[in-house]
Order: structure tokens, then sequence, then C-alpha cells
């Protein structure tokens, strides 16, 4: 039986916890799981904590950690993904999927065919949405260190601020990805729904980004990080 790994908002130490509402009541009311249960934690420190449930009520839970140990290793690749907004699962989608492969960062794009628009509270909820995507990523592919998921910024601030060994901004007319040296650090561009325009491209190249191509399909932008990130890991990373 798979072991119970939950993602805690709080400096971890071995001993008695009481675990914050959201997961008490998960762990209780949902999952449904008793006193002596065996569970496994992890703070985003990159440190992982066994243990087991001491207490468990209606609204709240209490665990206690006897063991801890260095968690899943990070890629060597540190990869930033500046992902076009795109709506709702699409973008919830890209965001996970990210996540699983082991990028280190990512940053929402506003682009010149963006649809999405975000302001204020509701940019602050799709944040935190976001971020609890990648938390529950983390809870399930084992990694114990949490992507940094940025505010939404414009494309051109985003191409001015990223620094990377390697730029490189998808485009189905470029020399493909594996004809690039083994970089460091990389930053990746894709574009939302509409795709990036030609004038966005050439900006992209301005700031130190090179085209590259996946192959000879124009893909989806939810799948196009997919395979962008699975191909870069298997050419430079850990696959």
């Amino acid at each position: 039986m798979r072991l119970s790994r939950f993602f805690i908002d709080a400096p971890l130490s071995l001993g008695r916890h009481e675990l914050p509402e959201a997961q008490a009541h998960y762990i209780g009311r949902v999952l449904r799981l008793a006193p002596g249960a065996a569970v496994q934690l992890f703070d985003g420190s990159g440190r992982e904590y066994l243990g087991e449930l001491v207490e468990v009520g209606k609204k709240s839970v209490s665990v206690e950690l006897h063991e801890a140990f260095d968690g899943l290793a990070e890629p060597a690749l540190r990869i930033h993904l500046g992902q076009g907004l795109s709506r709702g699962e699409r973008m919830d989608w890209a965001i996970q999927k990210a996540t699983e492969l082991g990028v280190a960062e990512i940053t929402p794009l506003v682009s010149e065919r963006c649809e999405v628009r975000l302001k204020d509270e509701r940019a602050d909820k799709r944040l935190a949405h976001w971020r609890q995507i990648a938390i529950s990523a983390c809870e399930q592919c084992g990694r114990s260190v949490l992507p940094v998921i940025h505010a939404p910024v414009s494309l051109d601030d985003w191409q001015r601020q990223v620094q990377a060994e390697l730029k490189l901004v998808l485009h189905p007319v470029a020399e493909p990805l594996a004809s690039h040296a083994r970089p460091s650090s990389l930053a990746f561009l894709i574009g939302p729904e509409g795709g990036l325009s030609d004038a966005e491209v050439e900006q992209a190249k301005h700031h130190g980004f090179h085209a590259a191509r996946l192959g000879p399909r124009v893909l989806r932008t939810e799948t196009a990080p997919v395979v962008a990130l699975s191909v870069a890991q298997q050419l430079w990373g850990d696959f």
C-alpha cells in the first residue's frame, strides 16, 4: 500500500505537530485515516519526514514525526518556464505537468494574442490556485521542493528580466532543440493558445532567445511544455 504523502506549509522537525486545518480535514474527513496510520510529510525545504498519526479529530489532526531524510534531488538543469496565459484547464494542465517534469520556476505571460486577462483579486486567486496545483503535483510525483510560481507579467518584462545560460522560444520554423549544447540553466518561452506573433518572436531573439522547434507538427499551448520539458530533460537533465 502506498504511503500517504502531504505538503505542510510550515517548517517541520522531529516530534509532534498539529497539522493545518486544510490537511487535517483532508486526512480525517476525506481519507478517513485513523490514529496509527503512517504518513510522510514535506515542507518544501528538500527534507522528508516519516511519522504516524497520533490523534484524528473532526477539526484537528496531530502527527508524531520520528524520521527525517533528504528528499528526491532536484534536476541539475534549472528550468524557468515562461508560459503564455491560457484558459482554465489548459493552464492548470501546463503547470501540473511542468511541476512533474522538474521545472524550477513558472511565470504566466501576458502576450499579444493572450485571451486571458487577470487583475487584482482575480489574479491573486488564480495564483493561489496554481500553487495548489503545483503542491498536489509534488505530493504525487515525489518532489520535495516546490517550483516557484510567479505572478503573471507581460511578455516584454519577462524577456528583459529572465536569466538563463540558454534561452529558447519555441517556433515551428527553427533549428531542432537538440542542436544546442548542454546548458546549466534554461529558459523556455511558450506562447498562448493563439501562439506568439512574428514580432514577439523577433523581440525574443533581440533579448537573447534562440528559436527552436520540437518537430514537424504544431503543438497546442498545453502540449508544448510537456514535450519541450521532456526533451530537455532527456537531452540535458535527469531523464
